[in-house]
């Protein structure tokens, strides 16, 4: 049984993504344990509410070094009894001890077709112009086990869209949110069915 932390800065399209599959039966074996986020003001802390999970906000600049905030963090994680972690949108480096903690149980999804376009600084409208001016035919999204570097780590899951003549970063960006939304609550599926296959083994 999956039991997930879902981390946030925005709007939260591909939680409530995810927490719709969960809902509605196609990912079972996993629950939502607790939604954080550094940004009091996301969105996805407002989701995360309006379904009562509990929501909370935690930003390094809450405490005086980054060794209290990883203690607060891995205090919350266990208390919520989490196994999993989704990053959704998180727009702050991991620190290295919880990748540690959670190593091969943290997923990200990245908005191109990983190895292009990533690492730091690629993100958001910045991937999806860059994808645009090297003229690629196709552009999608990724799903990788996280590790120590951006956007670096095992790839479960891509999806592919096209990239039309006349295509904007607005346009292609709408395009990669859609599959994103697709392909994130399946990667998960495959991590819980395994999760379940492993304890029933």
């Amino acid at each position: 049984m999956l039991r997930i932390a879902v981390f946030g800065s925005g709007r939260g399209s591909n939680f409530l993504a995810i927490l719709n599959a969960i809902e509605q039966g196609s990912i079972p074996f996993a629950s939502i344990g607790v939604v954080l986020s550094n940004n009091s003001s996301a969105g996805i802390l407002e989701i995360a509410q309006a379904n009562n999970i509990p929501a909370v906000h935690l930003s390094q600049k809450q405490f005086g070094s980054e060794e209290e905030f990883v203690t607060a963090l891995l205090t919350l994680l266990r208390m919520h009894d989490v196994n999993f972690i989704i990053l959704a949108g998180y727009m702050k480096r991991i620190p290295p001890q919880i990748i540690r903690e959670y190593r091969n149980r943290m997923l990200n999804i990245h908005p191109a077709l990983l190895p292009k376009f990533g690492g730091q600084g690629m993100y958001g409208h910045h991937v999806h112009e860059a994808v645009i001016a090297a003229h690629e035919p196709v552009s999608g999204a990724t799903v990788h086990v996280v590790d120590e570097e951006y956007d670096h780590g095992r790839i479960v899951l891509q999806g592919t869209v096209p990239v039309d003549p006349g295509e904007t970063p607005e346009t292609l960006a709408a395009k990669v949110l859609a599959i994103e939304h697709e392909i994130y609550p399946e990667a998960i599926r495959m991590f819980a069915r395994d999760s379940a296959s492993a304890k029933l083994m």
